[in-house]
């Protein structure tokens, strides 16, 4: 399909281009409105499940931003009149051949592959924006042809834009359709020079007729490997194929919430099932550390490279000494644990939206954890995972909505679980 221009009327309510964007639909409903309706959507979600267990549980309000990142979380009733801005700590902008050598960027419009324009964008990070409209511009400049998706010629598909929020660090991923790109090191250079933030600039091959953004092969053109931020304390680094989330404000809250519901004593194994990059456990784990308790955590995730990034995050948070992680499907993991005897104290798990899955649970509860926690992008998907944790042996015993997303529908959820 076609990328064309979208143009708007300039004055449609607190964003010019929310219609046709479709990126934040509730945009203009004052922000608790947004967390009732949201409260209410996950209380009718859940409402059965407990109802058929006879969990004594009900679903708490919803864990919604504050003005600024020293308030904290806040719920309903004290909701903040002013709306949510600039949480969006990751970006990206597709692009397409306009007249005359042009690159065209912005977002797409809901549903189609036509191109919005967009100068600024109310819920992306300060910056974020500005360095995705000048990649354009400086491509442009330097004659380096933006990809066309009909005829299936040019070069420059998209480019991604990462920056810390605790560290002010920036990253930028250019996605071409080729590895070799005439003047794509000048492109890299002249950003640097107008954006002193980035620490890196990427390049990632995608060859590919999909609607997957990122290739299979990605080098670093300028600057370091990777970029910083900082969660709970934590440092981290993030590669540019690493998975980090897109509102590090809320993901604190998050996992605050998940770490509390972990009750770690002294002693205890924990186990971080989809552990990727290892921000959840080695929160947990320092957390734990901070309150004078020792615990062994141990990683699983299959994807080498998230391995890697999870081991090296270990050694700059000097947590290397009591953690492990494994590059291995956690199903299989967690099976083979069990049937050599072997027992972890408390389980996490925050898997992809599409859930778990019945043979991931059923190998969870063989290493009966006295409590599991379940971390979901997708809350749907969750409810079903739920009913068979239930059916083997789990009773719900906290249930906490977050908004991770403002002004969409989107809701994240902590579930905690406690063996009967």
């Amino acid at each position: 399909m076609a990328k064309r221009a979208h143009h708007t009327n300039g004055g449609d309510g607190p964003c010019p281009i929310m219609r046709t964007c479709g990126g934040c639909e509730w945009l203009g409903l004052p922000y608790r409105k947004q967390l009732k309706r949201k409260h209410a959507a996950m209380e009718e979600l859940f409402a059965p499940c407990i109802e058929r267990f006879s969990w004594d549980v009900s679903v708490e309000p919803v864990l919604g931003m504050g003005s600024s990142r020293e308030s904290g979380p806040v719920t309903t009733a004290d909701a903040p009149l002013a709306s949510p801005r600039g949480f969006r700590h990751k970006a990206a902008s597709p692009f397409a051949p306009g007249a005359h050598g042009a690159i065209r960027g912005g977002f797409f419009a809901r549903g189609t592959h036509d191109i919005v324009a967009c100068p600024a964008c109310a819920v992306e990070a300060p910056g974020a924006r500005e360095l995705l409209n000048d990649v354009a511009a400086c491509a442009q400049s330097l004659g380096i042809p933006a990809y066309d998706e009909d005829r299936r010629c040019g070069q420059l598909r998209y480019a991604i834009v990462r920056k810390g929020w605790r560290t002010g660090e920036t990253m930028l991923t250019l996605v071409t359709r080729s590895r070799e790109v005439p003047h794509l090191d000048e492109l890299a250079d002249a950003l640097r020079r107008a954006h002193p933030e980035l620490v890196c600039v990427a390049h990632n091959i995608n060859p590919r007729v999909t609607n997957a953004i990122l290739g299979g092969e990605t080098r670093i053109l300028a600057g370091s490997p990777r970029m910083r931020d900082e969660l709970l304390g934590c440092t981290f680094e993030i590669s540019p194929v690493s998975f980090y989330q897109v509102n590090p404000q809320q993901t604190e809250v998050l996992y605050q919430r998940a770490i509390e519901g972990m009750r770690l004593s002294d002693g205890d194994t924990l186990l971080d099932t989809y552990c990727g990059s290892g921000t959840i456990g080695l929160c947990a784990a320092a957390a734990a550390r901070s309150a004078d308790i020792d615990v062994v955590l141990v990683g699983v995730e299959r994807n080498k490279e998230g391995v890697r990034d999870a081991v090296r995050n270990a050694q700059i948070n000097e947590l290397d000494g009591a953690s492990t992680f494994i590059a291995r499907d956690a199903t299989e993991y967690m099976r083979q644990a069990a049937a050599q005897g072997e027992h972890v104290d408390v389980l996490v798990m925050d898997p992809p939206r599409a859930g778990s899955t019945p043979e991931f649970i059923e190998a969870a509860a063989a290493l009966a954890p006295r409590r599991i926690v379940y971390i979901s992008c997708n809350p749907v998907t969750q409810v079903r995972d739920l009913e068979l944790l239930g059916e083997a042996g789990f009773a719900l015993e906290r249930l906490t909505p977050v908004d991770m997303f403002p002004h969409t529908t989107h809701v994240e959820t902590v579930a905690v679980l406690t063996r009967s």
